[in-house]
């Protein structure tokens, strides 16, 4: 699925799905901004992606900060080119008990998952509408689908990131310009493991009776990203290994 030519920004590109979406693109042919807060991280994975004789540069910020947004694209547009594929992936956790959860972590949490992929989504749109082709790719989550107990700020959070998918892909539809989302089931991440010590437990109770992997992910967004899946937006493509079928 060649995407030579094209520049890709992914979001929490230093580790998990967003270091296996950054490869997969790089592959691709794209060239990519691997766009993470951790540096060790973005720059492991450029490394990578370098190794393996491909183009990426890693830039460090705040994907949910307008400031940082707008500086960090105006120096990938002067690196790489254009953003005209975007992947969202940047986001944070939790488990908390409704009752507990405070006006600051449900800000927090709000303001990374959701108005993070907003106002980048916002940011880089101009540059799609003005090459007249765009892929958005939003990482979500199935517990946005299914809810989760103890995870409400998160889940609503990530339900939000749907809805968000559902009203750009309609909004451009006619621009030549694709907005699909992507909810991983349990996937074997470090953030995974850090917010579910139990993972193994509850993967071997799925219907594949196994985690999935960051590779699944990239595949399925490779996918929504190349010119195959030019006719398909506002769609949920669950990646989730049975977890939840509808």
């Amino acid at each position: 699925m060649s995407q030579k030519g094209k520049t890709a920004v992914v979001t929490g590109g230093g580790s998990g799905i967003g270091r296996g979406c950054a490869l997969q693109l790089a592959r691709d042919g794209a060239a990519v901004a691997v766009w993470d807060l951790n540096s060790e991280a973005a720059a492991e994975t450029v490394s990578l992606i370098q190794a393996e004789g491909h183009r990426a540069k890693a830039y460090v910020g705040d994907a949910s900060a307008r400031d940082s947004i707008a500086e960090i694209l105006g120096r990938v547009r002067a690196d790489l080119g254009p953003t005209l594929i975007l992947v969202n992936n940047a986001g944070i956790t939790g488990i908390v008990p409704f009752l507990e959860i405070t006006p600051e972590a449900l800000e927090r949490m709000y303001r990374i998952n959701l108005m993070g992929p907003f106002f980048l989504t916002q940011a880089c749109i101009p540059d799609m509408l003005a090459a007249g082709w765009g892929r958005v790719v939003n990482i979500s989550s199935s517990s946005a689908q299914t809810g989760s107990k103890m995870m409400t700020h998160y889940s609503s959070s990530k339900g939000g990131v749907i809805a968000l998918t559902k009203s750009l892909a309609l909004e451009f539809a006619d621009r030549g310009i694709t907005v699909n989302n992507i909810p991983p089931g349990f996937i074997d991440t470090p953030m995974a493991r850090g917010a579910l010590p139990n993972i193994d437990a509850i993967a071997a109770a799925s219907p594949m009776k196994r985690a999935g992997r960051s590779e699944d992910i990239a595949a399925a967004c490779s996918f929504l990203a190349s010119e195959a899946a030019g006719y398909i937006t506002g769609q949920t493509l669950g990646v989730n290994g049975g977890r939840v079928i509808y």
